[in-house]
């Protein structure tokens, strides 16, 4: 496998164990206050649902790939995800904006849950699966499109990483607190960032110099960029 198919498998798995950790935290609340059996259904229920999503979508991913205006479209999305993320990990590394706390987010949600009813449980644990799913179902397509060595890079490291998560929330029976998820998302947003500049420039017709490899400057400058605004808001007070 070549470099970039790791990078991109790499990029893959960091963003989806972001999304399976938010999915992972709604499930346990429902299951903690409403029973398991109940959480559990409706998550292997919206799991079919974006399975049937991904059999519709994904194989002719790698021939429509080929397609310029479809690459830059590719790009263009990569972009918006990749900056949107790197916006908020920088605001809250630099103190601007509070950090994601999982713990923080598994209470509120039995908050809520503990006067629901059993559909509204049911209908929180599945829309709260689909949701997240749906973004790494996008995260696996917008990676992998652009051959089959890629989307296999794509798809690998999502499933990896969808279990891995699902095997830490088995074995601990709560909501994942302890994994630095801001500081994923600030790794994410870097290289989704990366990623879609890439692509954006391949639909544009620019020759990158030194081909695949380019990622790997683009994710440079990306990360010193991100650095350097983190420095800055650090700097700044607050107003």
């Amino acid at each position: 496998m070549s470099a970039h198919a790791l990078a991109l498998g790499l990029t893959a798995f960091l963003a989806c164990a972001v999304e399976a950790i938010e999915a992972l935290t709604i499930v346990v609340a429902v299951g903690v206050t409403r029973g398991w059996g109940r959480a559990l259904v409706a998550a292997l229920c919206a799991v079919v649902v974006l399975a049937a999503v991904v059999a519709l979508a994904g194989p002719r991913l790698p021939e429509l790939a080929e397609l310029r205006p479809v690459r830059l479209i590719v790009g263009l999305i990569a972009l918006y995800v990749g900056v949107s993320w790197l916006r908020k990990a920088v605001l809250r590394a630099a103190g601007r904006k509070a950090q994601r706390d999982e713990r923080a987010a598994f209470e509120r949600g039995r908050a809520q849950l503990a006067g629901a009813t059993d559909a509204a449980a049911f209908a929180t644990a599945f829309s709260g699966v689909l949701t997240e799913g749906i973004e790494v179902v996008a995260i696996v397509l917008a990676l992998g499109s652009g051959s089959a060595q890629t989307l296999a890079a794509a798809g690998g490291g999502a499933l990896l990483a969808v279990l891995l998560i699902a095997a830490l929330g088995v074995a601990v029976r709560g909501p994942l607190e302890r994994v630095p998820e801001n500081a994923l998302k600030y790794v994410v947003g870097v290289m989704v960032t990366a990623f879609g500049i890439y692509w954006a420039g391949e639909g544009l017709g620019v020759a990158w110099p030194a081909s695949d490899a380019a990622l790997f400057y683009l994710a440079a400058i990306v990360l010193a960029f991100a650095g350097t605004t983190t420095g800055a808001l650090r700097a700044r007070p607050a107003t």
